[in-house]
C-alpha cells in the first residue's frame, strides 16, 4: 500500500516538473533537505536545503527536461521511511530531436512525509553530454 501511494504522489510531482511547477515537489521537502547527484557536471554537488534544491529544480524545469518514474518502492514507518524511484529522463529540441536520454534511480529517505536527503544515481557521461548541449544552446541554461 505504501509503495502504491508513493507511486502516485511520485507520479503527479513529476507531471508538475515536466510541465515546470517544481511547488508539489518542494510541498514535500523538509528545510533541511539534502540532494546528492553524481558526477563531473554542472548538475552535479551535494545541494543542502531547500533554497538550493529549488534552484536545481527550477533549473531542471527550465531546460525543459521530461522526467517519468517508471517504478516506485516505499518501505518503513513514517518516521523513517525509504523511496525508491526508478525511471527515465530526457530532452528533445524544439524540432523533436531527442537530445539527451537517460535512467535514473533515486534513492532517498523521508520522515513524516518529508524529503530529507536523496541521491541520484544515473550515466553522468550521458549528463556531460546534455551539459556540452546546453553550453552551446544557451550558456544561461548551465547555472541553476
Amino acid at each position: 500500500m505504501l509503495s502504491w501511494l508513493s507511486k502516485q504522489v511520485v507520479t503527479h510531482t513529476m507531471a508538475r516538473l515536466r510541465a515546470g511547477d517544481p511547488g508539489p515537489t518542494l510541498m514535500l521537502d523538509a528545510p533541511d533537505v539534502q540532494m546528492t547527484f553524481p558526477g563531473d557536471n554542472s548538475w552535479a554537488g551535494v545541494h543542502s536545503g531547500k533554497p538550493a534544491h529549488e534552484r536545481w529544480l527550477r533549473r531542471f524545469a527550465r531546460v525543459g527536461l521530461q522526467i517519468f518514474p517508471d517504478e516506485v518502492v516505499a518501505k518503513g514507518f513514517p518516521w523513517n521511511t525509504t523511496i525508491c524511484v526508478r525511471g527515465r529522463d530526457y530532452l528533445q529540441s524544439p524540432h523533436g530531436e531527442t537530445i539527451y536520454e537517460n535512467r535514473y534511480v533515486i534513492w532517498g529517505r523521508m520522515a513524516w512525509g518529508r524529503l530529507k536527503e536523496y541521491e541520484v544515481y544515473e550515466d553522468t557521461e550521458k549528463t556531460k553530454r546534455l551539459d556540452e548541449y546546453l553550453a552551446a544552446k544557451d550558456p544561461t541554461l548551465m547555472a541553476a
